[in-house]
């Protein structure tokens, strides 16, 4: 796969079908967004924002830059995948998997419904995992220290973890999905980040009996399997959101068998529910963690919490 080759979409996210038209769309770049925004102003709360960005993929642009182009003509094959677009967005298809693209940090990443879209309140993990390890790394040599990301879907956590720390780290990222791991070897490959081992792999089953790591982070599926929030997200990849009655069962793994793959003093982090941080602290203190913390995103919730490993 080379850097410019995307990975090929999952089948219902393909853009439909356009007839062969030649000529102008009547109106302007400007009066098609302004339809589309109120074509989403019922399905979205970001109707604008939402328009914007369909327009500016469709034109091959930074939406930065969009408005400078509002008064240029739209061609009318350009304008039914717009329109297409558009459709798509108000029948609730997230706009990262219509245009196949998501910013995470300072990356620009592809998507498709095999991984979930990287959201903003993530990057709280990697603030707190980039002062851990730089802490860590004081006094020790470059490539000595090692990463985990488990369930590291587009690759997101650990290309930012990577390109942030550049050489002074080996990370290896694991997800149990081969579709998934396609798209962040992919992004890997177009970041031109050289020092993440991707594994294919559920959980600790990726790692030998003897590998420890300086930091494990995750953001494992964390929603209850009945929640009524399921149904807005139903175009992302049911594993990667659902765990168990209560959305734990998967945290409960990670820190059950975190230990046997921590570094002594090393750190475990985990992304969770906006309510269910007190849960996670006491899942981390019963299994011997110390210094348990939580962070908040910046919406203000309890988003991330971890413990060291030893005393």
């Amino acid at each position: 796969m080379t850097p410019a080759e995307a990975p090929a979409p999952i089948p219902d996210s393909q853009p439909r079908p356009v007839p062969q038209v030649e000529g102008l769309a009547p109106g302007d770049v400007g009066a098609w967004v302004q339809w589309a925004v109120r074509s989403l102003e019922a399905a979205s709360s970001d109707a604008r924002v939402d328009a914007e960005e369909l327009m500016a993929a469709q034109l091959g642009l930074p939406r930065s830059q969009l408005s400078m182009r509002f008064e240029d003509s739209m061609l009318a094959a350009d304008a039914l995948r717009y329109a297409g677009a558009v459709e798509r967005r108000r029948v609730g298809e997230p706009v990262a998997y219509i245009t196949g693209r998501q910013g995470f940090w300072s990356l620009d990443l592809a998507v498709n419904p095999a991984v979930l879209i990287p959201r903003a309140d993530t990057e709280t993990l990697v603030e707190w995992a980039l002062h851990l390890i730089r802490e860590r790394a004081d006094g020790v040599a470059a490539d000595t220290l090692r990463i985990a990301d488990l369930g590291t879907g587009s690759g997101a956590i650990a290309l930012v973890l990577a390109k942030e720390l550049r050489t002074n780290v080996r990370i290896v990222a694991t997800d149990q999905s081969e579709a998934a791991l396609a798209v962040a070897r992919h992004n890997a490959q177009a970041a031109g980040i050289q020092s993440v081992e991707f594994r294919c792999a559920s959980w600790f089953a990726a790692f030998e009996t003897h590998e420890r790591f300086d930091l494990i982070v995750s953001n494992p599926p964390y929603i209850a399997e009945h929640d009524v929030h399921l149904e807005a997200l139903r175009y992302e990849p049911r594993v990667a959101l659902t765990s168990g009655a209560d959305g734990l069962d998967a945290i409960r793994h990670l820190v059950g068998g975190a230990f046997a793959h921590l570094a002594p003093k090393a750190w475990l982090l985990l992304e969770h529910g906006h309510d269910q941080g007190a849960a996670v602290r006491d899942l981390l203190n019963a299994a011997g963690f110390a210094e348990v913390s939580t962070r908040r995103d910046f919406g203000g919730n309890e988003r991330i919490s971890g413990g060291r490993f030893g005393s």
